[in-house]
């Protein structure tokens, strides 16, 4: 068996499509990659946020082995990091070669030395560096979509199956949405009152624009007609992961969200998907009971840290007490101004 030739590693310009559709090809094979492994988010990232990517990718022999998309993120309220991937729950190397990895990651750290980054930040699934800081802060959930959508309503723990009869019960309906508004307005004033500032309508609109049938909006109204509930959601291979929701408060009490996540779950059997991915949460916190009380067991996420110029991992997140005042005078915020001021700083956040 002849030896492979040398390692290469180069950056995607998506500009090319040529070079587009080998990234894609990859990553929609490659065991290790993810729905934020994809090309799409350089477009995202960089013509909605504008911060610098550099979507690295290895190449042997002519094809490609390994990809790791970073950016770059620049802000004096939250520092200085070269990520991968910012605004993705997952993230960082994506291939089946150690030799592939360890030059992606030698070029990383290349890079956010030249760019004078406070630190490297990589979000991967499994533990790759155990002499590098970790961030434990998130777990994730997942679980198998079972063939019939009745095993499914049976596998929902007893007292969420009741939620989510109650919500049909109340006449319910949900709706593929051809565009981000219902969606919009049911999000920016869900995270209104969270006190957290909202990304901007251009970004999910670029989201469904840039993915086209991988990236959907379900939003559910009331018997009514009136919109209580609406998620957006990637698909990526066999799975459906809801990762943007918003609701409005009248959602509780008819079990709006139960019946949200029902309807995605039950369409997602339809369609002969695999796996349902309710994304992160932080251990402590509601979203985290929520998904516990579906009958989902949590999984550790692994963010991985090279800090260059800070002793400690950063804490951009609403758990950080240093935030609390803050979080509760967003919430006093008109909710106009709140949406006008708050994609000028979660653009930072990543």
């Amino acid at each position: 068996m002849s030896e492979r030739g040398a390692l290469h590693i180069k950056r995607l310009d998506s500009t090319q499509p040529d070079q587009v559709a080998r990234w894609e090809a990859f990553v929609a094979t490659c065991p290790k990659a993810t729905f934020f492994h994809r090309a799409g988010w350089q477009t995202v990232i960089r013509d909605v946020f504008r911060h610098p990517t550099y979507f690295l990718l290895a190449e042997q022999d002519g094809d490609i082995v390994g990809v790791l998309p970073l950016a770059h993120v620049n802000s004096r309220l939250f520092g200085n990091a070269l990520t991968g991937l910012p605004f993705a729950v997952y993230g960082g190397v994506a291939t089946e070669s150690e030799e592939a990895a360890t030059a992606l990651e030698a070029e990383a750290q290349r890079l956010a030395v030249e760019l004078g980054t406070d630190h490297l930040e990589l979000r991967h699934t499994e533990r790759r560096h155990t002499d590098w800081p970790v961030q434990e802060l998130y777990v994730t959930f997942r679980k198998a979509i079972l063939p019939k959508e009745e095993d499914n309503m049976l596998a929902i723990p007893r007292k969420q199956r009741a939620m989510v009869r109650k919500g049909i019960k109340n006449g319910l309906t949900s709706q593929v949405d051809n565009n981000a508004d219902r969606f919009f307005a049911l999000y920016a004033d869900n995270v209104h009152r969270h006190g957290t500032p909202a990304f901007s309508k251009r970004y999910f609109q670029t989201l469904l624009k840039t993915f086209g049938k991988d990236c959907e909006v379900l939003t559910v109204s009331s018997a009514e007609g009136r919109p209580l509930s609406s998620v957006l959601s990637f698909y990526f291979r066999d799975e459906v992961l809801p990762y943007y929701a918003g609701d409005d408060e009248a959602a509780r009490d008819l079990a709006a969200n139960d019946f949200k996540y029902w309807e995605l779950m039950r369409m997602a059997c339809a369609r002969g998907l695999k796996v349902f991915d309710y994304g992160r949460s932080k251990e402590g916190t509601g979203p985290y009971a929520f998904k516990r009380n579906w009958g989902f067991e949590p999984t550790p996420l692994h963010y991985e840290y090279r800090l260059y110029k800070r002793e400690s991992i950063p804490q951009n997140n609403p758990a950080n007490a240093k935030y609390k005042l803050l979080i509760a005078t967003w919430r006093r915020m008109p909710l106009g101004l709140a949406n006008w001021l708050g994609p000028h700083i979660v653009r930072n956040l990543g």
